[in-house]
């Protein structure tokens, strides 16, 4: 990392002060000040105790600065769909003029800045309980002759190598362990929606504690100790490549194939360490509030991971989130007794169906103050952080099982050719998702003509110019 690179960013405040009765008031009220980039070799050097610094223009070309707030985006979600009478709007038209449905209600302070599109499926997805493995890379992961199963590239991660270079982590992958230890927070089992390069599973981080440490605590170990770590990983995967290579020469062509997406595997892995060094001696902002208990789960949980995402995004340490949110935990939370999945074959059964759509409205209640949380945060250049994201949030299915016109709410103001407050019928059924994705990543600045089984952007959607 140069010292250049940070040349460009400054020390900014970051003032919360709205509150809300969750318990966690100490951590969503108090004044945040933080440094996260601004000549940072230099200055985070001086100490690590950076929540009283001012606006320093020594350290920012305050120019380029108040006009270049980096672009930030999210895809938020969990599994198993909305109920279908009461969520999905059936016109087409700005929300100011057809109304919200029920499902969508929490929503209304929002209407003038979320998007719905209809009629999109993951032409991928041919298992509903595996939909969630292949939401963000539309690949058949059961379809490829010769492999039990594989998978391909999510979008966030193409994004994060555009988007992440210059940050702490690339990327951040959230996940949910379910409270019930079911760890279903959608069809496809417990994994997070990230994919790498070779379609392996990027893990998830699950528990609001463990995304605490991940974004605030420092190593205690010396710069050298850690180096010298990191040398000694890699020192290992070098003999472990000699090793496997000596013996390539008496592999079948199938186990050649294993091995080297083995290899792959293992370079995800030195990336890793290389990122690690890189950042060894840049200290992570101070903490704005003590560690979370254990055992936090459901509607506090997504919460907590939510505040802490802004915390994530106004400090720089990533561009790039996915959250695969917990949805078991959050009907407990409720009072429901039932299980996410059997929610989602509610069928005829009326106390199933009004779960359903008590499930809607709380899930679009925590979206809804998550935006509010958005438009009060302060980015760099004292814009609102809402302005520079761009926020999809969605399921991998409709309702019930149907694979079909899966949900996709869009908002954020980081999509400059997209002109938010409408429902959006597209002209034709089973538009693929990964149109959807492409026009999302064309829009967070990616030069890119293709993904997956796109077949080109949605131009409904960017040619609402404001």
């Amino acid at each position: 990392m140069r010292d250049s690179d940070f040349e460009a960013s400054t020390a900014r405040s970051i003032l919360w002060s709205r509150k809300r009765p969750t318990g966690l008031d100490d951590f969503r009220n108090m004044p945040q000040i933080f440094t996260p980039r601004g000549t940072r070799r230099s200055f985070l050097r001086a100490g690590t105790t950076l929540l009283s610094i001012p606006f320093l223009e020594t350290y920012a070309e305050s120019e380029e600065l108040a006009t270049s707030p980096p672009k930030r985006v999210l895809f938020l979600g969990g599994g198993f769909g909305f109920t279908k009478d009461t969520f999905y709007p059936t016109q087409s038209g700005r929300f100011s003029e057809i109304g919200l449905t029920e499902g969508l209600a929490p929503l209304k302070r929002h209407q003038n800045d979320i998007s719905m599109v209809t009629n999109l499926t993951n032409i991928g997805a041919t298992n509903p309980h595996g939909g969630s493995l292949s939401y963000l890379t539309g690949a058949n992961v059961a379809g490829t002759p010769g492999k039990r199963f594989h998978n391909s590239i999510s979008c966030d991660q193409l994004l994060a190598g555009h988007l992440g270079v210059d940050t702490r982590f690339a990327s951040l992958t959230l996940s949910a362990n379910e409270a019930d230890g079911s760890s279903n927070s959608g069809h496809g089992g417990g994994l997070s929606l990230a994919w790498d390069e070779s379609g392996n599973p990027i893990p998830g981080i699950e528990r609001p504690l463990d995304l605490y440490y991940t974004l605030f605590a420092n190593a205690k170990d010396s710069k050298e100790a850690l180096n010298a770590r990191l040398k000694k990983r890699q020192s290992i995967l070098d003999i472990v490549r000699l090793d496997a290579t000596s013996i390539k020469r008496t592999l079948s062509k199938g186990d050649n194939l294993k091995l080297d997406e083995y290899f792959t595997g293992v370079r995800q892995v030195e990336k890793g360490l290389e990122r690690q060094a890189q950042w060894a001696d840049i200290p992570k902002p101070q903490a704005p509030m003590d560690a979370p208990p254990e055992g936090i789960s459901g509607e506090e949980a997504i919460q907590l991971m939510y505040d802490m995402m802004i915390v994530a995004l106004q400090t720089d340490a990533t561009r790039v989130i996915t959250y695969r949110q917990p949805v078991s935990s959050v009907l407990t939370g409720m009072g429901i007794t039932l299980k996410a999945h059997s929610l989602s074959h509610y069928g005829f059964s009326e106390p199933r169906t009004q779960a359903s759509r008590q499930r809607d409205r709380k899930c679009m209640s925590l979206f809804a103050n998550f935006l509010d949380r958005l438009k009060e945060a302060t980015d760099s250049d004292g814009s609102r952080l809402f302005d520079n994201c761009i926020v999809s949030y969605g399921t991998n299915l409709r309702s019930g099982h149907e694979l079909k016109n899966i949900p996709a709410i869009l908002s954020g103001g980081g999509a400059k050719n997209i002109k938010h407050g409408s429902h959006l019928i597209l002209p034709e059924e089973d538009t693929p998702l990964a149109n959807y994705w492409l026009t999302l990543m064309q829009e967070a600045g990616m030069e890119i003509d293709t993904f997956s089984h796109s077949t080109g952007i949605i131009p409904e959607l960017v040619s609402h110019q404001a």
